[in-house]
């Protein structure tokens, strides 16, 4: 599989996912029930494709955000 996503993007990425994982045991309103689960699931998916330089979502249409593959 090529890699779909430019610098901005994973770095972008990686922000809000970190952000939502802390948001996610340390904000007292996403400490309990399914916002709670909701973001560590989006968290977790926004780092893993930074990491991965892949965006599953991005495939079907054909979007990169990448210059080169």
């Amino acid at each position: 599989m090529t890699k779909n996503m430019g610098t901005v993007d994973r770095v972008l990425r990686a922000i809000l996912g970190v952000a939502l994982l802390a948001a996610a045991f340390l904000a007292p309103q996403l400490s309990a029930g399914w916002p709670h689960w909701v973001a560590i699931a989006v968290g977790a998916v926004m780092l893993f494709t930074a990491v991965v330089s892949i965006c599953p979502a991005y495939l079907p249409f054909g979007i990169r955000t990448c210059r080169n593959s």
